[in-house]
Order: C-alpha cells, then structure tokens, then sequence
C-alpha cells in the first residue's frame, strides 16, 4: 500500500477526530458544512435526538429563487450564509455548534461562517 493517502481519506480523518468534540442539541444545535467542486449544503442538526432541524443548498430552489450565483465561490457562499441565517432565524436559535467537516477553515467555509456570524449567530 501507498504511504501518501488521498485528500479525501485526510479531510475524512480531520472531520472524525472534530466530530468527537462536536455536539448539537436543539437549542445549540450543529452546523454542518459540506462542498463540492460545484455546490454547497448547510444542515442544522440536533444529535441528541439523531434529526436535522433545517437544512439548505445551492441546489435547493429557495436559492435559486433569491439568488443568481453559481458555482462553489465566494459570493455564493456569503449568499448560501445569508438563507441559511432566514432558516434558523425562523426556528428562534441564537447560538450554533460548528462543524466544518474537516475541510480548512479558509475561502468558502471562512466566508459562509463570517456571513453567519455578521447576521448576530454565535458559534
């Protein structure tokens, strides 16, 4: 076997050793970050129960309806922050558990939590 392992089994690694740390509940409940090359999802989780309280996307058509921008970029990322601010606003919670699944905190995770964060979300 290989002693180089793939980007993916590394970002894979990181998100389980954060995971450990990581709890939501429904007050606090977790923010999951996921990206690909071409999209972005955000989903609200409360893990005491084991359900997903809300969730969005690029793909999902509330974006799509707001919002023109395309790809896994910057300005989508802030646009993805400002529904998914909407989202939580609309269910009363104030403070959140971040999970950036093991992906750096740089370039589009940076800019989807700063974008949270401005619109009065603690984590």
């Amino acid at each position: 076997m290989s002693k180089v392992m793939s980007r993916k089994k590394l970002r894979l690694k990181r998100a389980l050793r954060l995971r450990r740390k990581v709890l939501g509940t429904s007050q606090k409940p977790r923010l999951v970050v996921f990206k690909s090359l071409k999209h972005i999802s955000v989903q609200f989780i409360d893990d005491i129960q084991g359900v997903t309280l809300a969730s969005c996307s690029t793909l999902s058509k509330e974006f799509k309806d707001k919002f023109k921008s395309q790809g896994a970029n910057l300005k989508t990322a802030e646009d993805l922050g400002a529904l998914a601010v909407q989202i939580i606003k609309d269910k009363k919670i104030k403070t959140l558990n971040f999970d950036r699944r093991g992906y750096k905190y740089h370039g589009v995770i940076k800019a989807l939590a700063d974008t949270i964060r401005k619109e009065g979300i603690k984590f």
